[in-house]
């Protein structure tokens, strides 16, 4: 039976929340999850315009957490963000029951819906998918699905979402294909599911094409420049979006790179935020990968300061 969920959207720029630690040789890996900062950094993100946040994605390292960790993360976010913003808690896991879990506690800690990946770990077909999707809508919490192909080997084509999106509570896809050509197919073989950019560096071409949302990652360092090339590709003004996006476009290009969170985190610490470091498997980057993502930012920094002072 439906629940009417929805008619709730999920669009507009939702950050994925990168999760800050500090040093604590009592915690997983020496590193303890810095609790305060990071319910600072929900609020900053709102107050800069974004919509919302997603904590507990793979940017937010949920992978890396102890399940205590996990929902503290994702009530954190809640509590920070109150009623100024939506919060989206991914609730990923490798199983249906381990995903519907997580939900259940979002549901109760007070989330206005959930992310979640088909099942991790484990290459399901498309029966298993459908399954799992179906577990976790029936927790009653509007869902956006994950298309992230290349981490989980499960690839959500518009055919198979045309299938999804006839759950009942299911609402929005995040698209990491990578493919834009798959916003249009999306909003012809589903058209009552949203389409939600999920890689940054093909942003501006997925709002272009009718994407509605925005669930980044880059955002974490530039929030309000964000939230603005939401707004001007929305509002069709291409030659006032493509003049912000392309000198950011070699920066959010790391988004969509095995080494996404360490940038981000360095991309943080490049603008005078907290990024720090990364729990295991992540290490620090390489001599290499550091000196091409502080170029990328840099080049990045220097363009919002010059366009700021033609403002």
């Amino acid at each position: 039976m439906s629940t009417g969920t929805k008619a709730v959207g999920l669009g507009g720029v939702i950050v994925a929340t990168a999760l800050p630690y500090r040093e604590d040789a009592t915690a997983p890996a020496g590193l303890a999850v810095d609790y305060d900062r990071y319910a600072e950094h929900c609020r900053w993100l709102v107050d800069n315009g974004c919509r919302g946040v997603g904590p507990n994605g793979s940017l937010g390292e949920y992978s890396s957490l102890t399940d205590d960790e996990r929902r503290r993360v994702a009530r954190t976010a809640v509590e920070a963000v109150g009623g100024a913003g939506v919060v989206v808690v991914g609730v990923h896991g490798p199983g249906h029951h381990q995903a519907r879990h997580w939900a259940e506690l979002a549901a109760e800690d007070g989330a206005d819906g959930v992310l979640c990946l088909p099942p991790t770990m484990y290459r399901a077909n498309r029966g298993e998918v459908i399954a799992h999707f179906e577990a976790v809508a029936s927790v009653g919490l509007p869902v956006m699905v994950y298309n992230n192909p290349i981490d989980t080997k499960v690839d959500l084509t518009p055919d198979l979402l045309a299938e999804i999106a006839q759950i009942d509570n299911v609402v929005a896809v995040k698209e990491f294909s990578g493919d834009v050509r798959r916003v249009l197919e999306i909003r012809e073989k589903a058209p009552g599911l949203e389409v939600v950019a999920g890689a940054d560096d093909v942003t501006l071409e997925a709002l272009l094409m009718g994407a509605t949302g925005w669930f980044a990652g880059f955002p974490n360092v530039f929030p309000a420049e964000s939230a603005e090339l939401f707004a001007l590709a929305t509002a069709g003004k291409l030659e006032e979006a493509r003049a912000l996006y392309e000198p950011l476009v070699a920066a959010f290009r790391w988004d969509s790179r095995t080494e996404f969170v360490q940038a981000i985190k360095l991309g943080m610490d490049m603008v005078g935020r907290y990024g720090g470091p990364c729990r295991p498997p992540r290490g620090p980057l390489v001599d290499e990968h550091r000196a091409a993502v502080t170029a990328d930012m840099q080049r990045a920094i220097a363009a919002l300061e010059e366009r700021k002072a033609r403002a």
